[in-house]
């Protein structure tokens, strides 16, 4: 192994005595899964949400980054799917294409997120995803909130997902104004409109800007109940190779600029420039700023 300083990862620095107790966890703990090696970090360096629940996929990931840079030697993966494979998703007949909904907006008022909570939802909401979102289903990082966009009829009309926001944007940073020290420490606050997407046979003028705008009014509160704190900015990427961001612009999101195409776990610059986004933001405070900024 060779030697190694501190390392920060999603916020956290461990310095280099904590980084050596690690590593002997690593090579103590024989026989148990990556996972498990992940809970222990957790819970000796009391790595937790608000919530209280153990960081355990920030974790996990962290130790492959220092498996990577050499500093430690992970046990071997368990038998399964490889890294980096899209998570396999059935393909069932509720998955179908529908039949068309084309009915003015206002005979679909009001509009309701239904929050997906049990393991039919979840597999339905995956299969939406997978068939009809360009980027397919992927598992988020860090906290994630689902649900589907449902009429006043309970027609499923479409599907939502927030999760944890990117590490780093230079022109959202810029934006907020703040530190790295501050970035690190009030990152939390902000979430991403990951997923949204409007199922291919709904064709209803206006849809989705009222969607966004009940997304502000909804997701805070819903995201504060789950994970311990509130949000106080929403973000989102859109692709300009395939969309122009007219549904954002028309709930009032916010253009600050573009992405440099790397990806958020993109800590090598491999991908520099590969598919750049537009960053979209929306203040969900009229304090957002001094809430980020810790004033």
């Amino acid at each position: 192994m060779r030697q190694f300083s501190s390392q920060t990862f999603c916020g956290r620095t461990f310095n280099c005595g904590e980084l050596a107790q690690i590593r002997e966890i690593v090579d103590s703990c024989n026989g148990i899964s990556r996972t498990e090696l992940a809970n222990t970090v957790c819970e000796l360096f009391d790595w937790k949400r608000p919530t209280g629940k153990l960081k355990t996929v920030e974790c996990r990931q962290f130790l492959e980054t220092l498996q990577a840079k050499g500093i430690l030697a992970l046990p071997a993966r368990s038998p399964g799917r490889p890294q980096g494979a899209k998570h396999a998703v059935n393909k069932t007949a509720k998955g179908q294409v529908a039949s068309e909904v084309a009915e003015p907006l206002k005979v679909l008022l009001p509009l309701r997120l239904c929050r997906v909570t049990s393991k039919a939802q979840r597999q339905l909401w995956y299969e939406y995803v997978d068939r009809y979102h360009y980027l397919g289903y992927q598992q988020p990082f860090g906290g994630q909130l689902r649900y589907f966009i449902e009429s006043r009829q309970a027609i499923v009309l479409g599907c939502l997902q927030f999760s944890s926001p990117a590490w780093k944007m230079a022109a959202r940073d810029r934006w907020i104004g703040w530190s790295d020290q501050q970035r690190r420490r009030n990152l939390q606050k902000v979430i991403n409109n990951s997923r949204f997407l409007i199922l291919p046979w709904v064709k209803v003028k206006n849809l989705a800007s009222s969607i966004l705008a009940l997304t502000v009014r909804s997701v805070p509160a819903d995201w504060q109940n789950s994970y311990g704190y509130r949000p106080v900015v929403m973000e989102t990427l859109v692709d300009r190779a395939r969309f122009a961001g007219t549904c954002y612009k028309a709930a009032n999101w916010i253009y600050v600029g573009g992405t440099t195409g790397r990806g958020r776990m993109d800590r090598e610059h491999a991908r520099q420039g590969q598919s750049p986004k537009d960053i979209y933001v929306y203040p969900l405070s009229s304090r957002f700023r001094q809430d980020l900024l810790g004033l």
